[in-house]
């Protein structure tokens, strides 16, 4: 059974810098694409980050690009999402996701997703 478990999220100054983990079994992590989604109240999910499996090469979405950073440790079956400058848009559920093919920008193409983990960013 897969699972993914984000964890890190909490309530943080505009400004400040947080640092996600999402930390998964049950798959071959080597060679599953990782992502970060979030979801702010109201509005529909987006994507945020991705990393490939071959190359750790990465996307990242225009609200974000310069301020956050997506890694990945093969070792310990992790994913990061390292996010500086947060500023109160950032504020949202941050889920990790995990798909079996080619890095995506589309919530439905992810195969396997986190329970989510709150991040709020006071003004």
């Amino acid at each position: 059974q897969v699972q993914l478990v984000e964890s890190g999220g909490q309530l943080v100054q505009a400004g400040g810098s947080l640092r996600l983990s999402c930390a998964a079994s049950g798959l071959t992590f080597s060679t599953t694409t990782m992502a970060w989604f979030r979801q702010a109240p109201g509005k529909e999910r987006e994507f945020a980050a991705a990393i490939s499996w071959i190359g750790g090469n990465t996307d990242y979405a225009d609200s974000v690009k310069g301020r956050f950073t997506i890694s990945r440790d093969n070792a310990k079956n992790t994913v990061y999402l390292q996010m500086n400058s947060l500023n109160s848009a950032d504020t949202a559920v941050y889920y990790c996701a995990g798909k079996r093919s080619g890095r995506s920008r589309i919530a439905n193409s992810y195969d396997y997703w986190g329970q989510g983990t709150q991040v709020t960013v006071s003004s």
